[in-house]
């Protein structure tokens, strides 16, 4: 069961830079935080407002999750005083955990040391590739091995790691996304969020598109890309727990170019739905009916808009014979034939 999860925005703290494609407070819908500075009461009243919230389960644990800067990058005194406004919560059991997100950069034995303390269980890297061109065009400022390197030292001491991995970057390819996916599952971090890159207005990729140096992907080739990946990433037991940007009216409006869509998981999802039975149908060859199960949850998914994977298979022959059933015990996203 998924914990109640509670943000706390800190939009571009910590980060020594700003990255070509970034802005952040259009990137989480919380625009304007320079106005309202994030401080140990804001973070006490923040919490207490949603544990006071009511909620249909209460079983799955409330974790507070410090999300869009670079948290390791602020000082000490200042990470001690965030973590600290959180600390009497986990103290009288209120709060399970913190999570926080970083650049891998600012890993090190200090910080972690400090994340331990004050019960930091989750630290997500904002990696984002791991080819050194693709980092450098994108303003980065860190090295590859820097990545590897957090992700190790982060699951060496016990820490639950997610890596925030992007497509469409500058100098990108699907030969360098293909390696960067693949260096990341050898690393073995125990949960990846898959990006697409937007041209947003005030970015440093503004200005390269508008001077036709950068041409972003296209929707579909975005939707393909992550579909690779989320399919590669499960199948080595990583799992991917988002793809595609939070929609919210900021980022509508301040997106120029670039595969948006506020459904952008959903049509990933759909898109591997759609690879997957595409895969089991042709692998099944006796003859006779047959049944094509999936999980009564991915319904709509596997069905896709305007139900278009139902007509592709059909297009391809692989529905002749074949009764759709939607299981409510299947586990989500699979697919199987019988």
């Amino acid at each position: 069961m998924a914990p109640l999860v509670i943000p706390i925005f800190i939009s571009h703290q910590g980060c020594p830079q700003r990255c070509i494609f970034c802005d952040q407070q259009t990137i989480t819908g919380h625009a304007g935080l320079e106005d309202q500075p994030v401080t140990p009461v804001t973070v006490k009243e923040t919490v207490e407002r949603w544990l006071n919230r009511p909620r249909k389960e209460r079983n799955g644990g409330v974790q507070v999750a410090f999300y869009g800067g670079s948290f390791t990058g602020l000082s000490m005194d200042r990470q001690r005083e965030l973590l600290g406004a959180v600390k009497p919560f986990i103290a009288n059991n209120r709060v399970d955990s913190i999570r926080i997100s970083t650049r891998p950069d600012y890993i090190d034995a200090a910080a972690i040391l400090l994340l331990k303390e004050y019960s930091v269980t989750i630290v997500e890297l904002g990696i984002q590739s791991l080819d050194q061109d693709v980092l450098e065009a994108s303003v980065r400022g860190h090295s590859v091995q820097q990545s590897e390197d957090a992700i190790r030292l982060l699951k060496q001491k016990g820490f639950t790691v997610g890596a925030q991995i992007m497509c469409g970057l500058p100098r990108d390819s699907t030969t360098r996304l293909k390696i960067t996916a693949k260096k990341v599952a050898e690393l073995g971090p125990d949960f990846v969020r898959i990006y697409p890159a937007l041209v947003i207005k005030g970015s440093g990729l503004e200005k390269m598109y508008r001077n036709t140096a950068y041409k972003p992907l296209s929707l579909s080739k975005a939707i393909a890309l992550s579909c690779r990946m989320k399919i590669f990433f499960e199948r080595h037991g990583i799992r991917v727990v988002r793809m595609g940007l939070q929609p919210s009216k900021e980022l509508e409006d301040k997106v120029l170019a670039g595969p948006y869509h506020p459904a952008f998981g959903e049509l990933v999802i759909s898109r591997a739905l759609f690879r997957k039975s595409r895969k089991v149908l042709r692998e099944t060859t006796q003859g006779g009916k047959k049944r094509l199960s999936v999980a009564a949850a991915d319904e709509s998914a596997f069905r896709g808009p305007d139900n278009v994977n139902m007509k592709r298979l059909a297009a391809l022959g692989l529905l002749d014979g074949v009764a759709l059933v939607f299981d409510k015990g299947q586990p989500r996203n699979t697919v199987s034939v019988y």
